[in-house]
């Protein structure tokens, strides 16, 4: 049997672009089941977000002017709905929260301590928790609150947080980004990471090379 083509999707939980790209994944999913081996992971771009944006935005109306631009990014998808005050009164101040606790129930599920699908649903409550609810998703208080609606058992969390597991899950996402120079979020990394499709890419061309690679045999690929 021919294994499963191995799709890397990298991404930050405070970026736009990888939230309106959060459908496409689920329509991957969908389309090609087990033909393909969907492996999330994180890169950091907004990792001191507040900080970058205030510098980036001072001289620019700042950090609420970028809040508009991630409005009228959203305005072209109908699928996304962003709350007004996300980038205007709740600005966090960074995504490595999340992303560490989102780690953590990573780890949790492929360890077997929790029901698999558990940490996509997780990943897509925090984004629609700062995107859509403008909910404070660097603070952990607030990360508590959010796997607690979902019905996550936090003394699990805690003891990935608190065993360093957790960190040792999100360093792996680090250095593989740095290996394979991911800058971009969303960035998807396809046949060991020759093909790669960053930002804003459209379902019909993911999925098109999703399939090529599925339908020929390695090193015999298409010509056109």
């Amino acid at each position: 049997m021919t294994p499963p083509l191995r799709v890397t999707h990298f991404s930050d939980v405070l970026c736009i672009w990888a939230y309106v790209a959060q459908r496409r994944m689920e329509e991957l999913r969908a389309e090609f089941g087990s033909q393909v081996n969907l492996d999330y992971r994180f890169v950091s771009i907004f990792g001191f977000a507040r900080l970058r944006l205030e510098e980036r935005f001072r001289d620019k109306g700042g950090i609420a002017e970028y809040g508009t631009h991630v409005k009228t990014v959203a305005a072209g998808f109908e699928h996304v709905a962003i709350h007004p005050d996300a980038w205007s009164r709740v600005v966090p101040n960074s995504s490595w929260p999340a992303h560490l606790s989102l780690c953590a129930v990573r780890a949790l599920e492929r360890n077997g301590e929790i029901a698999n699908g558990t940490f996509l649903a997780a990943d897509a409550r925090v984004r629609d928790a700062f995107f859509r609810d403008s909910r404070d998703v660097s603070r952990r208080e607030v990360l508590t609150e959010i796997f607690t609606e979902q019905g996550l058992d936090g003394a699990k969390i805690d003891e990935e947080l608190s065993s360093g597991r957790a960190h040792a899950e999100l360093a792996g996402d680090v250095e593989l980004s740095r290996d394979q120079d991911v800058r971009v979020s969303p960035s998807v990394l396809l046949n060991d990471g020759r093909q790669r499709l960053n930002g804003n890419v459209g379902y019909r061309i993911i999925a098109a090379n999703v399939r090529e690679l599925i339908e020929k045999p390695a090193g015999q690929l298409s010509w056109c």
